[in-house]
């Protein structure tokens, strides 16, 4: 009897702990409002910091946020930031802060306080921004979608955007270039890419049919499905799809086949590395030696040249004792040398 009240004991533990984790993982974000003081009059600042499950969750409000206030994103708080009027908004981590105050200098001083308390989390921002063409501008606008289950949130208002099927599984970057905008869809796995691939092509082609707005290129890259709307021509559109790499990782479940020619690799790698360093050490060696060389000889070279036009005496021999073997030039003073003993 006791042993089946400690088994029904456990099993009411189990599922309730179960239940807490589940109500956990399907609990949405929150929500905290507080103050910050800072500045030489000790100003308030409004601060309100939102909390996600994921670093991307977190930068996909930002950049939502970003494209309603017509912001650029920059790194100039947190991971990820953009300033409007009275306001400066971040995302760090899972968080994304929003502050707000009257002063200038005051909403600076607080959001680096409120940026130095919050953990990083991954430190960066989402792979699929840094893959969209000339990523470096693209960042400033870009907006972001995590896990989507409707585009329409984009506002592109486009037909073949009705044939994509996420399940709430797949991610989505948007970019303006010019009058061009480039939309890339990543799928989480292949066999999702490949069955949205096979019903976007039909669509493409029955807008086509219907004199519709369609895409002006379509083209699927590794899991990325990757439309470009609004280009001035085929080509300008072509170039952009170009530019997207779908960059796969590879990891092995088991033993690594090529761990033989991966340390071969890194064994010649490591050699050509200690030759290159010991050769550019010897032309460093040789190099300073032949300066320091040069160096003190040009200064004893100086050294002689300064002392020998300091000598009163004229000597053809160079400053040096010269003997008068041939007895052609006459002596100032004959008293001085040795006469042959009578």
């Amino acid at each position: 009897m006791r042993l089946s009240k400690v088994r029904i004991f456990l099993i009411c533990l189990i599922t309730c702990v179960a239940a807490g984790a589940a109500r956990s993982q399907s609990a949405g974000p929150t929500t905290e409002q507080t103050q910050c003081i800072a500045g030489k009059k000790q100003q308030r600042v409004a601060v309100e910091i939102t909390r996600f499950r994921q670093d991307s969750e977190a930068y996909e409000l930002l950049s939502k946020r970003a494209r309603q206030a017509g912001a650029e994103i920059n790194t100039g708080y947190g991971t990820a930031a953009f300033a409007n009027e009275g306001e400066i908004s971040f995302f760090k981590g899972t968080a994304f802060v929003q502050l707000k105050g009257s002063d200038a200098q005051t909403l600076k001083e607080c959001a680096q306080q409120v940026s130095n308390d919050i953990d990083k989390g991954e430190g960066d921002i989402p792979p699929l921004v840094k893959h969209l063409p000339n990523p470096e501008e693209a960042q400033k606008t870009a907006v972001y979608l995590n896990s989507f289950t409707d585009l329409n949130e984009l506002g592109l208002q486009q037909g073949v955007l009705t044939a994509i099927e996420s399940g709430g599984n797949a991610d989505a970057a948007l970019a303006a270039y010019g009058p061009s905008k480039v939309l890339i869809v990543e799928f989480n796995t292949p066999q999702l890419a490949a069955d949205n691939d096979r019903k976007i092509i039909p669509r493409i082609q029955e807008l086509w049919k219907l004199g519709q707005t369609a895409p002006s290129a379509y083209r699927r890259v590794g899991n990325y499905s990757v439309f470009v709307f609004d280009a001035p021509d085929e080509q300008t559109a072509k170039q952009l799809i170009d530019q997207v790499k779908y960059e796969q990782v590879v990891q092995w479940l088991g033993e690594n086949p090529n761990i033989f020619k991966e340390a071969e690799k890194r064994y010649i790698n490591t050699t050509l590395g200690v030759l290159v360093a010991v050769v550019k050490a010897s032309g460093y060696a040789a190099v300073a030696c032949f300066g320091l060389g040069g160096l003190f000889g040009g200064l004893l070279f100086t050294y002689r040249r300064s002392r020998q036009k300091a000598e009163a005496a004229y000597s053809d021999a160079g400053g040096m004792l010269r003997l008068n073997l041939d007895e052609l030039t006459p002596e100032t003073d004959p008293s001085r040398l040795l006469r042959e003993r009578n």
